[in-house]
């Protein structure tokens, strides 16, 4: 599969490293441009490039930045990704360092449909309450007792199957956590956020969340 990764930091360079070792075809691009990304790209055979060129051709985007810079994304990021192009958001919305978003905090828009609006085209929230360290290390093969499930949120049944499969490949099982407006579940100060539960207490986790922001998580 062709994939675009926009950002490289935690969860970005951690996503170039299982996706490429897997075979995929990466492009991967930051902020900083290309020449930033050497060291990664020679480490893991992903392309670099700018961030206007990510999506291009790409069959699934992942874009892994923070919630504030969102908005400075270039317009018409998708116009040249594939038809059907699956796009990612693993973002969690931190108001102490993304600054206050009013469609967050204001009209109660959750953090991936904020970024889907932005975005002008629909999200699938993944990977985003998992630790970097522990997407590289602790993916086991399917049926592995105690294997690491991952909540996975949208609207596109197609679009998440996707996803649902690549996840599977990276070793850990998913739990369908219901469409986008049901990905408060697993925002942070949720209690599936950086839980490292099996499906079985993912679905619990998730059963268990409040829709009220916790105050750490309020701007």
């Amino acid at each position: 599969m062709k994939i675009g990764i926009i950002g490289s930091r935690n969860i970005g360079s951690a996503l170039t490293r299982r996706f490429t070792a897997l075979g995929h075809d990466v492009s991967v691009a930051n902020s900083r441009g290309p020449e930033s990304l050497r060291e990664l790209a020679a480490e893991t055979g992903a392309t670099p490039v700018d961030v206007t060129e990510a999506a291009k051709g790409a069959e699934l985007v992942v874009v892994t930045i923070p919630e504030g810079k969102i908005t400075q994304l270039p317009s018409g990021l998708f116009d040249e990704a594939a038809e059907g192009v699956v796009v990612v958001d693993t973002g969690n919305y931190y108001p102490q360092r993304d600054g206050r978003i009013a469609g967050i905090e204001d009209e109660g828009l959750t953090e991936s449909g904020w970024v889907a609006q932005q975005l002008g085209r629909p999200v699938v929230k993944a990977f985003n309450n998992i630790m970097a360290l522990h997407l590289l290390e602790k993916g086991v093969p399917a049926g592995t007792p105690g294997r690491i499930a991952l909540p996975v949120a949208g609207d596109d049944p197609q679009a998440k199957e996707t996803v649902f499969r690549l996840i599977d490949d990276l070793g850990f099982d998913t739990v369908d956590t219901g469409s986008l407006t049901d990905s408060w579940r697993q925002q942070p100060g949720s209690p599936v956020y950086v839980a490292d539960a099996d499906a079985d207490g993912v679905r619990k986790l998730l059963a268990e969340a409040s829709p009220d922001r916790q105050d750490a998580f309020k701007g």
